[in-house]
């Protein structure tokens, strides 16, 4: 009873007890990981104005392809000076935001005074963000910051890969391929606060027409040097009655 050969069972069965822990936490570690994102919000526009930056998106996160959460509100305030907007996975936006509110928590309880500004919330994310990439469990967003610093207007963009950059006027989703020519075109440096919005608006009525992935539900956020504000959400009027939109009644291949 006491050979050798009659311990190595034993021997085995605490191996195999060691090694149990280690599959399990592997196993559970890569459930964690965004690799398909599943409630998503599309786009976010944004343009400097005189004095301030003004924002926009519309209030749907959809699941898969249907239209599932009409009322999310995807416009966000950090502090007083700062508003963030997301588009991408709903609840890597949430994970996020926490993090920002615990910094915003260690920086109240220094009370040094200091308030962070929108420049350093736009360099944190882009340090989160190219973090996350580097360990392949990415935040499936593209984040738009804005805010003031120094009492000039800050404008900045970050994905999920960290690639960030700072502009006059922004747009993630589909908004970059449908807004932004239109911002080309009609945004100026002296834009006053209604020219902004009224070209905000008219932007996100083209992606309400052409991205499936829109609703005509909105929310506005303004952010100047003496504060930021996020609007009630808001439906937008639209024409249907275009001509564009109509197809003539023909014997060869019918209409719409």
């Amino acid at each position: 009873s006491h050979c050798p050969a009659a311990a190595a069972p034993n021997s085995q069965a605490m191996a195999a007890a060691a090694m149990a822990p280690k599959l399990s936490a592997s196993s559970s570690t890569a459930k964690e990981l965004t690799t398909h994102p599943i409630v998503t919000g599309s786009s976010v526009l944004a343009v400097k104005f005189a004095g301030g930056v003004m924002m926009a998106s519309d209030t749907l996160a959809s699941y898969g392809s249907m239209a599932r959460f009409p009322d999310v509100q995807r416009l966000r305030q950090v502090s007083d000076g700062v508003i963030i907007g997301a588009s991408g996975e709903m609840s890597d936006f949430d994970f996020a935001m926490r993090l920002l509110d615990e910094l915003r928590v260690e920086s109240e309880c220094a009370e040094d005074g200091a308030e962070l500004d929108a420049g350093e919330v736009h360099h944190y994310l882009t340090r989160v963000m190219y973090n996350r990439r580097n360990k392949f469990n990415p935040l499936w967003n593209q984040l738009v910051v804005a805010g003031t610093k120094d009492g000039k207007p800050v404008l900045g963009v970050v994905d999920q890969i960290g690639t960030a950059f700072e502009a006059d006027f922004t747009a993630t989703g589909f908004g970059k391929h449908m807004a932004v020519p239109q911002m080309r075109e009609h945004w100026r440096a002296d834009m006053t606060e209604g020219e902004a919005r009224e070209l905000l608006e008219g932007c996100m009525r083209v992606l309400f027409y052409r991205d499936c992935r829109t609703i005509n539900r909105m929310q506005i956020a303004k952010v100047t040097a003496t504060g930021s504000v996020v609007s009630p959400a808001y439906s937008l009027d639209t024409e249907w009655s275009l001509k564009s939109f109509k197809k003539e009644a023909s014997p060869e291949d019918g209409s719409w």
